[in-house]
């Protein structure tokens, strides 16, 4: 679904993206993982053509990132999430489904306010939204079009527990589908127990892409038993 081939993101003569490629597959929840500043915003952005990138390829879907035909097949959640301050939270849903031509688009609206305890905040409008709200807004229209793949860029900042345990069953249901996610986070935890695969990114290039197990033992020394220790030990500071 997606693959990224030599991506480099220069800012004058620094590259807060250093040539990485890499790829997703149908079905598969892959967390990007990284310090403050280790390239996976930016990644991130360049992908979803936020960002125009400096040299490589990006391919969703077999067709290039910025062709229509991709863009009908992603949604994408930034980290910091906008709303219209005018729009009320039903009324961002609604413009969601009439721009992607979502049918029957009321019934699922419902469910993912419900999902997100927005229901009696229905017609809050969006200057009256706390971040946590606007989080959980951003998160709904990003799953009413029903995209094939989605790119969350730090999904949890912001919500409250109870949110966070049901984004990470409706990854569950995602990758059940076959959809293919991408979730950029420097939060260790949200995505151990939920990830088929780990990319470790470090000032701008991808030191780890595998499964956990995998990573374990190739770089581990025994004494690395969690995501966390790992993710620790391969970003330090020489």
């Amino acid at each position: 679904m997606l693959a990224v081939e030599g991506l480099i993101k220069k800012y004058g003569k620094d590259r807060a993206v250093d040539n990485i490629s890499f790829t997703l597959e149908g079905g598969e929840l892959v967390g990007l993982l990284g310090p403050n500043g280790a390239g996976k915003s930016t990644t991130m952005k360049c992908i979803v053509g936020l960002l125009r990138k400096t040299a490589g390829d990006i391919k969703i879907g077999g067709h290039d990132h910025l062709n229509i035909a991709a863009k009908k097949l992603f949604s994408y959640i930034p980290e910091t999430p906008y709303v219209y301050d005018l729009l009320s939270v039903k009324e961002h849903l609604q413009f969601i489904a009439q721009a992607y031509d979502v049918k029957n688009w009321k019934e699922k609206a419902e469910s993912l306010m419900d999902t997100y305890d927005l229901t009696d905040k229905a017609d809050k409008l969006g200057r009256d939204l706390s971040k946590g709200m606007r989080q959980k807004v951003s998160i709904c229209c990003a799953l009413l079009p029903d995209p094939q793949i989605l790119f969350f860029d730090e999904p949890m900042i912001g919500l409250d527990p109870k949110a966070i345990k049901n984004t990470k069953k409706i990854f569950q249901t995602l990758k059940d589908n076959g959809k293919t996610i991408l979730v950029s986070t420097h939060l260790v935890d949200s995505v151990e127990t939920i990830a088929d695969r780990i990319m470790i990114m470090k000032a701008g290039k991808i030191i780890g892409n595998d499964t956990l197990s995998n990573l374990k033992a190739t770089f581990a020394d025994g004494d690395l038993s969690s995501l966390e220790d790992l993710f620790l030990e391969l970003t330090k500071d020489a």
